[in-house]
């Protein structure tokens, strides 16, 4: 097994690296160790809205590679780097919005799988008689991170990350399952967070919850803010909207702070990961109103191939409205005077809340004029409760606002 199937291996994981990915690992399929407390997480509604990850045929096959691919005898995983290297702790300006390092430039759904299927391809022309498999990047039932730390690519951070201890954390990880045996790679077993705890003490909405009596890391997603800013379809909470700031797709706090990543962070070398124009803290004056001149259509048309799709354009610009009544001044009235009349009720409710964040008496008059016609009842609730503790500033020196 080690010497011909050893070789393959070691020219398969030279062709990895040849693809521009990172890291290499192999790991064998068995049945995944996590899903008693994958069990438990989702039992404790831990999830939120994420229905996809709590339906019975996907936590099987989280459970059992072979429910996804029954001849599977190998699994290779991979990780590529998109940390961005520039800024270090995210804009710290509130006027300037913050999106995910991830989400700058180009999906890396597309990015990392054509990588691994022109892998499958070399494997396949490669090996006499052919090679099976599938590959995955965070599109099927399959515990990444788990096999990610098999493969002995890194260990399960407090932030619930897969740290390298000389790669830091910001890679993207895709998954070849194959019906060909390798020799597998020692797993990581190794914790070397050991006492740190910066994740947890900077998470604003304190969604990381520590290690479980097991070791596991633990997350409530339903307080993190990449799951309050993209995969949340509904209102953001009222009592966790300032908690988010000027972050408007995602979130890197808990990475940033790590120690790991400000030693061994290094800026990704795949043009794909570069940001596209106005996607690197644009102002959020300036991206509202791109926004909002946009409908679904033509969001999906400006944004295409972006990450940033995931939250569709009444969700993204929910974020928006968000951040500028974080910011809260009067320079954020105008985007938000016409987000308050926008067609998304989800928009409007949103916007109705950043106005009563600024106060003044022009997004007081705004507020009451817009409660005397809005039909929609969540909405005039938000409008409401925002007129009955909005406290206008003085506004003689601000021309009326």
């Amino acid at each position: 097994m080690r010497g011909a199937r050893g070789e393959l291996a070691g020219a398969l994981k030279a062709r990895a690296l040849e693809e521009g990915f990172a890291l290499v690992g192999i790991t064998m399929p068995a049945a995944s160790s996590q899903m008693e407390f994958y069990r438990e997480w989702l039992a404790e509604g831990r999830h939120g809205q994420m229905a996809y990850l709590a339906r019975s045929d996907a936590v099987r096959r989280r459970g059992d590679l072979t429910d996804t691919l029954p001849e599977v005898r190998s699994c290779v995983v991979v990780a590529h780097e998109y940390g961005s290297g520039d800024d270090a702790k995210g804009p710290t300006d509130p006027a300037r919005a913050v999106i995910a390092r991830y989400a700058r430039g180009d999906d890396y759904h597309d990015v990392v799988l054509s990588k691994l299927q022109r892998l499958l391809e070399w494997l396949d022309h490669t090996v006499e008689g052919g090679v099976s498999g599938r590959a995955y990047v965070d599109t099927g039932p399959i515990l990444e991170r788990e096999l990610g730390r098999r493969a002995g690519l890194g260990w399960f951070g407090r932030n619930t990350m897969l740290i390298h201890p000389e790669r830091g954390s910001y890679f993207f990880l895709g998954v070849l399952l194959l019906d060909l045996e390798l020799p597998p790679d020692p797993p990581f077993e190794e914790d070397r967070c050991g006492t740190c705890r910066a994740c947890l003490d900077a998470c604003p909405t304190r969604a990381l919850l520590g290690r479980d009596a097991n070791g596991a890391p633990v997350i409530d997603a339903r307080l993190c803010i990449s799951y309050l800013t993209i995969e949340l379809r509904g209102p953001i909470p009222a009592e966790l909207r300032h908690a988010i700031g000027n972050r408007v797709f995602g979130c890197d706090i808990c990475q940033e702070v790590c120690p790991w990543h400000e030693r061994f962070g290094r800026p990704a070398a795949e043009p794909a990961y570069r940001a596209r124009e106005g996607l690197s803290g644009p102002a959020l004056v300036d991206l509202a109103t791109r926004l909002l001149g946009l409908d679904e259509s033509l969001f999906r048309e400006h944004f295409r191939g972006s990450p940033l799709l995931r939250a569709k354009r009444d969700g993204l610009l929910r974020n928006v409205c968000v951040a500028l009544g974080n910011w809260g001044t009067v320079e954020a009235l105008p985007p938000l005077l016409r987000a308050l009349v926008d067609p998304s009720s989800l928009v409007r409710s949103h916007a109705a809340w950043a106005l009563g964040r600024i106060g003044s008496p022009r997004a007081s008059r705004d507020l009451d004029t817009r409660l005397g016609i809005e039909a929609d009842e969540a909405v005039r609730h938000e409008l409401s409760l925002v007129l009955e503790i909005c406290k206008p500033i003085d506004g003689s020196s601000q021309d009326g606002l």
